[in-house]
């Protein structure tokens, strides 16, 4: 949980566009990520959800810079993250842990090679002994036995793989943590243990997270704030709980509507809210609103301008026109 109200990291009208080849030498801007602002105090969890495909990975990705931002800043601890080298040393701080166990992992690489490899590229070990001893000591932190140091990531069930994962993602040391979808290809026993392992390492480490996910109950167990994307573009942010019990936009409603409830009583009293239509393809996004295909509330407005993604009561941001009216 956040300790302080120092920002860690800023993410200021962030960009990411594809250019997508459309045959006779055309090409299109994918808009994945556009135009997303926020902020994320050192500490803090804040969750990003959103349904497949409305740029929550992409995001993650590009604030670490693994793709070059198309538009927009990246400010840690104060600094814009521009050249090179401004590059390689916030990587010494920001990592990332992948959403796939199975591909993240190089199969012809060794455990102990794996999670040292951060070592590696940032030369952070002055002989063979200290670099393994680094190694043990993160394997012990994320529960591996210093046995399976040794072996290779086929061995591994798939949570195992996940903390070799994790523990290559602390390696360095790091402040901030991308976390993209970390428990979705897990099991669900599994998926609880990896959470509780991220909370403790977070309280251990004083680590900040950015948390990836589409499970809407992971991210509120984990997340002290929420943010809420839909195709590329971010709808609402506030308090973890004020999002669940209270939320304000017609998106963040459906999906809070869809969360399944353990009380069968409370279950049927719940009014599941069904979105109407397709959801559009980034590539040919709706003029205004990215929303109002699907939206129950939308009129002329919504068609024509985008909302602006503003606080509308304090520490909360909703885009949306009529979000006074509907609320």
């Amino acid at each position: 949980m956040s300790k302080n109200d120092q920002t860690l990291i800023q993410v200021n009208h962030l960009k990411q566009y594809f250019d997508i080849n459309m045959g006779f030498f055309r090409s299109k801007p994918l808009k994945a990520v556009d135009d997303i602002s926020f902020s994320i105090r050192e500490g803090e969890t804040l969750g990003l959800v959103g349904e497949s495909g409305c740029g929550k990975t992409t995001a993650g990705r590009s604030i670490l810079h693994l793709y070059k931002p198309t538009a927009g800043e990246i400010i840690y601890r104060g600094k814009k993250i521009e050249s090179a080298q401004d590059i390689g040393e916030f990587r010494k701080h920001a990592t990332m842990v992948f959403q796939d166990p199975y591909s993240s992992l190089d199969p012809r690489m060794t455990v102990e090679d794996i999670i040292a490899e951060p070592l590696d590229v940032h030369k952070m070990y002055s002989s063979k002994k200290e670099r393994r001893e680094k190694v043990l000591g993160l394997m012990d932190r994320v529960g591996l036995n210093s046995e399976h140091a040794a072996r290779y990531a086929h061995e591994f069930s798939g949570g195992q793989r996940q903390r070799v994962g994790i523990a290559r993602a602390l390696a360095v040391d790091p402040d901030f943590i991308v976390c993209d979808e970390p428990v979705s290809a897990l099991d669900v026993s599994i998926q609880a243990q990896v959470i509780n392992m991220f909370d403790e390492l977070q309280d251990r480490m004083n680590l900040t997270y950015l948390f990836i996910a589409h499970d809407l109950l992971v991210v509120r167990h984990i997340s002290d704030r929420i943010a809420v994307m839909y195709l590329g573009h971010m709808v609402e942010l506030a308090n973890a709980d004020e999002i669940y019990d209270r939320p304000l936009h017609p998106y963040t409603k459906a999906l809070i509507s869809a969360v399944p409830v353990p009380d069968p009583k409370i279950a049927k009293a719940n009014k599941r809210i069904e979105l109407t239509g397709e959801i559009p393809s980034p590539l040919n996004a709706p003029s205004g609103c990215p929303f109002h295909t699907r939206c129950p509330y939308a009129t002329d407005v919504c068609r024509e301008s985008m909302p602006a993604f503003e606080e509308i009561e304090t520490g909360r941001f909703v885009s949306c026109h009529r979000v006074r009216e509907i609320n």
